[in-house]
């Protein structure tokens, strides 16, 4: 029972954001307004279809008004798909590296998306199931000072114990998102013909974001889900040397 309501309420969340969120949710929240016509849109565009990625419009967020953080994304499907530039993206990188960018986006979404949701999935049932495990066991309940039975409780308890588990393998879920960040910039650097132009808009994306160069492998490995610019310079330069 427990795994039926929660595969049928995480079915509905999941339509419900991917349809709902960019037409309902996020203009409470942010203004959203047409990428003005020029060389910007009109490259991105053309960009999109080499790269067969479909998008409805192409919209600036304002995400400055609470970050000088800067990104891009994606959202919605079918019809209500569409890119979605960070104001401070279009205004730090300047529109050719703004149009550098957004390759790694698209790529991710075909690539690490579609399997980061299947994970995503596999986790929640995974989750329904150890929940209704645990709801059965009465050294659960006792063990912190609860009478047995109350499912109530057993997802109280499941929701302030997981992040404490789940904190311990969060190296291996790091990791396996650099991997996914890696082939985008492969994507990326495919999709422009060279290299040298996604390294330097990282370059500039990192200095405005005032990235750490240089995290301990420790710390990074349990916080960082994206390679370091450093990282990924190496491995770029490498590759261009070797050419």
């Amino acid at each position: 029972m427990v795994v039926a309501l929660g595969l049928g309420g995480f079915a509905g969340l999941s339509v419900s954001d991917a349809g709902a969120c960019p037409v309902l949710i996020l203009p409470l929240f942010n203004k959203f307004t047409p990428l003005p016509e020029g060389s910007l849109r009109e490259r991105l565009l053309k960009l999109a279809s080499r790269t067969e990625f479909r998008a409805r419009s192409i919209q600036v967020m304002d995400g400055s008004k609470r970050s000088r953080h800067s990104n891009a994304f994606f959202t919605g499907f079918g019809g209500f798909r569409k890119i979605v530039l960070f104001d401070t993206l279009v205004e730090q990188l300047g529109n050719r590296n703004s149009r550098r960018y957004w390759p790694t986006r698209s790529a991710i979404s075909k690539k690490a998306h579609p399997q980061n949701a299947h994970h995503v999935r596999r986790g929640f049932i995974s989750g329904f199931y150890m929940v209704a495990a645990l709801a059965k066991q009465e050294w659960f309940y006792r063990g912190f000072g609860f009478e047995p039975g109350n499912l109530a409780v057993a997802l109280l308890l499941f929701g302030l114990l997981f992040s404490l588990v789940t904190f311990w393998f969060s190296p291996i879920a790091h990791w396996w998102s650099r991997r996914y960040e890696y082939q985008a910039d492969d994507f990326a650097a495919q999709a422009m013909n060279e290299a040298n132009s996604l390294i330097n808009a990282l370059r500039k994306l990192n200095e405005k974001n005032l990235s750490n160069l240089t995290p301990h492998r420790i710390y990074s490995a349990f916080y960082y889900s994206h390679p370091t610019l450093l990282e990924r310079n190496r491995r770029y330069t490498c590759a261009i040397l070797s050419l």
